[in-house]
Order: structure tokens, then C-alpha cells, then sequence
């Protein structure tokens, strides 16, 4: 009954190489309880995104920092008109956006921050409708450590993890799966350690709290950490300079070799010059060798295994990382890790494990292939149609560092290779578990993103809770809400303290009157019949209103002096007095009212055809005005006066 009441938030995932915008929505808590079985009530809120709905510009927003006032109209105005074409209108001024930056913004000074910051958080405000009271809690740059419990959050969601946390939380298994992203400036970890090591370490896990359909709180203790510099460019960059600080010093040659990339490979760096006994300086020549086994032993050095670790254990660069149990936690790799073991090498079935020595020997292959046979096979398509000249240049270094960073570094066994012991492929899929690495670009039909462990976690805090719950969101591993606590959104705190019912506001009218549990269903009723009995006593007309009266009256009485006893004495509304000429006055209902009827009545409430996503606002304020529906929508609607009922919705469920 009813329009399905849906709830949107939109997520910028603002990159090193590009902006990326991301629409999701769920339902209204009130309705998804009623809607839901027992399985989903003891599950996360139902978000859904479509892959119409995201948008990616490049390059990344921090290339703003020296001109961010043109960060809006440059570069913003475009995601904007997007997320407005997707986002119903009468939907836009409650719907919250967020938009984080990552890794590259990190890498800018401070005061730069803050002024692009200022600048995109002030254009979006005035540019649209989208609720932002807060920059500083909407707009703004994340740290590693939070981008991998979203990402954490975002893969188990997609993965059923969380799925009837109920039955979950009783079984003695270790059901979420470790995360691992590896972007261009920067790679994050995040896992739940096994009980033992979580009680070891619990002062340096974080505690996410979610909240289920009806209203439980579920609570998580996490370990994530960030590496920034260990992200594949960013990598690059400092493997260049090693090469540079090899060369003897007052060296006038013009090349250096480079084991990472392919033979005969030039690439020309103007910024970095050397001495020359004819020109003064020459541009430096970073010419390939083709060697991916020394490219391996080149990037080693690259993960700072030699800093001194001052908590034990550690991985990298000193970084303390409670030990890892492969048997128990086992990984999926987003981002990177995916593009370098997948796209060029045609890995692209999800079955396909990650077997260390089959692609090591791919490897092998590959960078000792001369440059002009590799550009020939990116003109052919050989390596997917994605793969462009740069990617392939790129691959050898690329993979000599994930290699080195999964295996050396985290410690990820070598399946294929490191056989005969209890991390072997056999003992990885104990259970029906994967192997202890698998890399990832989608689970089902939808992309692994960051940005949906955000929307989950703004889904999970919109269900209201029992009165002295502890808030969703995440913070210090310590008791209550600790100092350091993050919630999801501006409202996330609104819906404490037995806030168990919607405000009367987001409730709608045809759930007031018809919903058996509603104490306004009864009266609600009886006055809703009672005001359309007065419109259409006043729509039939003076005349067949004169008509209708003396019908009731009855021939008997019209000349009567007495006082009428009927309903209000008979004088208000005459056509409710009883009448013994009862085949008279259905007669004259025949012949008075044969030709009446109600016109039809077209609303835009609800998710009707304002919600088409290709259709267009060209010279309108954004999220004001309707928008026209489109015969490529994916969803259908049935009109109905005032109730635009959504008939199918095609939007995947995450197990789809």
C-alpha cells in the first residue's frame, strides 16, 4: 500500500587520479520492519545503488589546491547534475552528502587543505539543496585507518557477513573476511583479529557499532592501519629516487636502467636533469630492461622492514599489526590489488584464485617481452580493452611491488608455491573458505567501494533504538562513547534515548489511517470518509443538491412545520436523514448523478516519475524543480491519484 518511502545519501570518493560520486538508498526503518522476515530484522539495513548512478571525473580534487575557487564551477557542478538527475526531488533536501577526501589531499600542506575544503563544503551548500549542515563533519579529508574500516565494512556487507547477525553472533566461527586496498598514494588493512590476539591488543583495535532492521546493536573489534607512501605511485616515486641516489656522484650519463620496465622502454623525465658537457643539463632517460627478478629484489627494500618496531609485532615501516592467523583471517584486495593481478593478465573470473607461482611465472613472461610487442598487443586488445600504453608500462613495477608488499610485508602465504604446511591452498579452504588472498573487483553486480561501508553505516544509524543504547559509529576500543567517537552523519545522535517511533512527520497519511497497529487507524478513518461525503455533497451542484434534499425530506414532509430529527436536526446534512422513499431517492441518484464522476488526479509524491535518472535540468536550480520520466527507467510505476505505486524495483539485494 503506499509508495515504498526510500531514504537516500550521497558519498564522494574524493581520490588521488579522481572524483568518484555515489548514490545509495534503503528503506524507511518504519516500513522496512513491517516489510521485513525475521532473518532481515536481524540483519543491516537493505542498501542499493545501481551502476548508472556513480559518476568519476578526473583528475583528483586536490589538483585544485592552487586555484580552489575554481574547485565548483570547474569540477564540481558536473557530479552535482548528476547526483540531482538521480536523487528524487522531493527527496534532495533530506538527503545527506558526504564528501571525503583520501590519500592524495593528505598530501597537501595544511593551509591548502583547509581552503579547498572551505571552498568545495560553501559551493555545494549554495548550489544545491542536498543537506550539508556541518563542513566540517560532511566535507573532509579521512585518514588511512577510517578509509579500511569502510572498505572492511563495505566488502563483508557484500560478502552476507552480517547477514542474520543473530544467528552470527552465536556460532563459534570466524565469519568476516580481512580487507586490503591498495589505491596511488596510500594502502590500507583492516581484519578482526582472532579472540586471542584481540585480547592482547584490545587497546589497539577500534570498535565499530552497527544497528540491525529491528533496532539490536551489533558491535565489531577491528584493527586497521594505513601505510601512506605504500600506494603504487607513490611507491614509484621513491623507487625513482633510489635509482637516482645510485648514480656515482658528478655522473654525466643521461640514462639509468630500470629492471621494472620493458626492454627497450624510454621514458623521458624534463624535471630531472644531469650535467652535460654540451648543453650544460640534459633531461634524464629512464631506460627498461626488462628483468622482472631484479625489479623484485630493487623494490624490497621499498617496505622499510629495517625500521625499528617499538610495539611488537610489526610489518612495515615499523607499524605495529597484531599477528595475522591465515588459517582464520582470510583477505580480499580491492583497487590495485585487482587491476595488477586481473586486467592484464585476463584473470577475470571471480573463481579464478590468486595462485602466487602461476603468476609469477605470467610475470616473468611478460616484462621480458620487448616494448614494441607489448604496444602491439595493447593495439590488438590482447591484454583487455581497458589496457592502454601507460598501464602496460606500468604492470612489471606494479605487480614487483604488490608481490613483495602481500608476501614479504603483510605475509600473505604463497599458495602454489609454499606447500606442505597448514597455509597451503588445501587448508585455506577449510570449510569452504577461500584462499588466504583473493583479489576482487566486484561481488555479484556490484563494484567493492569504500563508499557503501559509509552508506551502510548511515543506514545502520537511521534505525531508531531502545532508550540507553550506545550510538552507531566508531571509536577507541574502551566502554560507552569514547572521546574520539565518530558517527556516521549530522543526525546520527537524534534517534537516542527510546526515540523508538518516526517523528510525525515522516510518517505517511495512508499509514496513519490503515495500519492495524496505529492507534489513529479507527478515527482516522471515519473523518476520511466524512470529508470525501462533504466534497462530493458540494461537487454535485446547487441543483441536484435542491434534488437530493427533497428526495431525503420525502414528499410527507416538505410541507411540514415540524423540526426535523434528523442527523443534526436534519438541517446541515439532510441527505443523511433517513427516508422511507427509499426506490425514489435511488432513482433520482441514478438520473442526478449518471454523468458525475471524479477527474483524475496526477501527484508527484513519491518515487514516481520524478525519480527518472535521464532526464535532464538544464537551467534550473538544482534539486528544484520535477523531472521528466524516461522510457530507459529501470524501475516501474503504476499511477494512482496521490499514491504513485512502485510496482518493481530492480535495485540488486547485496546476495544478488
Amino acid at each position: 500500500m503506499g509508495h515504498k518511502p526510500w531514504k537516500y545519501a550521497v558519498i564522494l570518493d574524493a581520490g588521488s587520479s579522481g572524483t568518484r560520486a555515489h548514490v545509495y538508498r534503503w528503506l524507511d526503518h518504519k516500513f522496512a520492519q513491517k516489510e521485513s522476515d525475521d532473518a532481515a530484522l536481524h540483519s543491516l539495513p537493505a542498501v542499493h545503488t545501481k551502476h548508472k548512478w556513480t559518476k568519476k571525473i578526473r583528475p583528483g580534487i586536490s589538483s585544485f589546491a592552487e586555484n580552489p575557487s575554481r574547485v565548483g564551477p570547474d569540477y564540481l557542478e558536473e557530479l552535482l547534475d548528476h547526483i540531482l538527475d538521480v536523487v528524487p526531488k522531493k527527496s534532495v533536501h533530506e538527503t545527506p552528502i558526504f564528501i571525503l577526501a583520501t590519500a592524495g589531499m593528505r598530501l597537501l600542506p595544511h593551509d591548502k587543505q583547509t581552503t579547498l575544503l572551505d571552498n568545495i563544503c560553501s559551493y555545494v551548500q549554495k548550489n544545491s539543496d542536498l543537506y550539508l549542515p556541518e563542513c566540517s563533519r560532511s566535507v573532509q579529508i579521512i585518514d588511512g585507518p577510517t578509509e579500511g574500516l569502510y572498505g572492511w565494512l563495505a566488502t563483508n556487507y557484500l560478502l552476507g557477513s552480517f547477514d542474520d547477525v543473530q544467528h552470527l553472533n552465536n556460532s563459534s566461527e570466524h565469519h568476516t573476511y580481512g580487507f586490503l586496498d591498495m589505491g596511488g598514494a596510500s594502502a590500507q588493512i583492516a581484519f578482526a583479529p582472532t579472540p586471542e590476539e584481540a585480547e592482547k591488543h584490545a587497546n589497539d583495535l577500534t570498535l565499530l557499532r552497527l544497528r540491525t532492521v529491528d533496532g539490536a546493536s551489533v558491535e565489531h573489534k577491528l584493527f586497521t592501519t594505513s601505510w601512506l607512501g605504500y600506494g603504487v605511485h607513490q611507491a614509484r616515486d621513491r623507487y625513482l629516487e633510489t635509482l637516482l641516489q645510485g648514480l656515482p656522484e658528478g655522473s654525466t650519463t643521461t640514462e639509468v636502467k630500470d629492471p621494472c620496465l620493458p626492454s627497450g622502454f624510454n621514458e623521458e623525465h624534463k624535471d630531472i636533469t644531469v650535467p652535460s658537457n654540451s648543453t650544460g643539463s640534459e633531461p634524464l632517460h629512464i631506460v627498461g630492461t626488462g628483468d622482472y627478478d631484479e625489479c623484485l629484489r630493487l623494490t624490497y627494500p621499498l617496505l622499510e622492514k629495517n625500521v625499528p618496531c617499538p610495539d611488537e609485532p610489526c610489518l612495515v615501516h615499523g607499524v605495529h599489526v597484531p599477528s595475522i592467523d591465515f588459517n582464520v583471517n582470510h583477505f580480499i584486495g580491492i583497487s590495485e590489488w585487482w587491476h595488477t593481478t586481473h586486467q592484464v593478465f585476463g584473470m577475470s573470473h571471480e573463481d579464478d584464485k590468486y595462485d602466487f607461482n602461476e603468476y609469477q611465472k605470467s610475470l616473468q613472461k611478460f616484462c621480458s617481452t620487448p616494448w614494441d610487442e607489448i604496444k602491439q598487443g595493447v593495439e590488438e586488445h590482447r591484454y583487455g580493452k581497458k589496457v592502454d600504453y601507460e598501464e602496460a608500462s606500468e604492470i612489471c613495477f606494479k605487480a614487483s611491488w604488490m608481490v613483495n608488499l602481500l608476501h614479504e610485508g603483510i605475509g600473505v602465504p604463497r599458495v602454489g608455491l609454499d606447500d606442505g604446511n597448514s597455509t597451503t591452498s588445501a587448508a585455506a579452504n577449510h570449510k569452504g573458505r577461500p584462499d588466504p588472498f583473493k583479489a576482487l573487483d566486484k561481488i555479484g553486480s556490484t563494484e567493492i567501494s569504500w563508499t557503501l561501508g559509509k552508506a551502510v553505516l548511515v543506514a545502520s544509524s537511521d534505525v531508531p533504538t531502545t532508550k540507553g543504547a550506545l550510538p552507531v559509529g566508531f571509536g577507541s576500543n574502551v566502554p560507552g562513547v569514547p572521546s574520539d567517537f565518530q558517527s556516521p552523519g549530522p543526525n546520527a545522535l537524534s534517534r537516542l534515548d527510546g526515540n523508538q517511533t518516526a517523528p510525525a512527520e515522516e510518517e505517511h497519511w495512508h499509514d496513519k489511517l490503515f495500519d492495524v497497529d496505529s492507534p489513529r487507524r479507527v478515527p482516522g478513518f471515519i473523518l476520511f470518509m466524512f470529508i470525501i461525503l462533504i466534497a462530493i455533497f458540494y461537487m454535485i451542484g446547487k441543483d441536484r443538491r435542491r434534488r437530493l434534499f427533497r428526495v431525503c425530506l420525502g414528499p410527507e414532509n416538505r410541507a411540514s412545520s415540524r423540526p426535523s430529527r434528523g442527523f443534526f436536526g436534519g438541517k446541515i446534512l439532510p441527505f443523511l436523514r433517513p427516508s422511507s422513499s427509499g426506490p425514489e431517492y435511488e432513482r433520482v441518484l441514478e438520473e442526478g448523478l449518471q454523468d458525475f464522476e471524479l477527474s483524475e488526479v496526477h501527484s508527484d509524491r513519491g518515487v514516481g516519475p520524478s525519480s527518472s535518472l535521464s532526464s535532464s535540468h538544464t537551467g534550473r536550480p538544482r534539486g528544484a524543480s520535477p523531472r521528466p520520466s524516461s522510457s530507459g527507467s529501470n524501475e516501474s510505476y503504476h499511477a494512482h491519484p496521490q499514491h504513485p505505486q512502485l510496482l518493481s524495483d530492480t535495485s540488486a539485494h547485496r546476495k544478488q
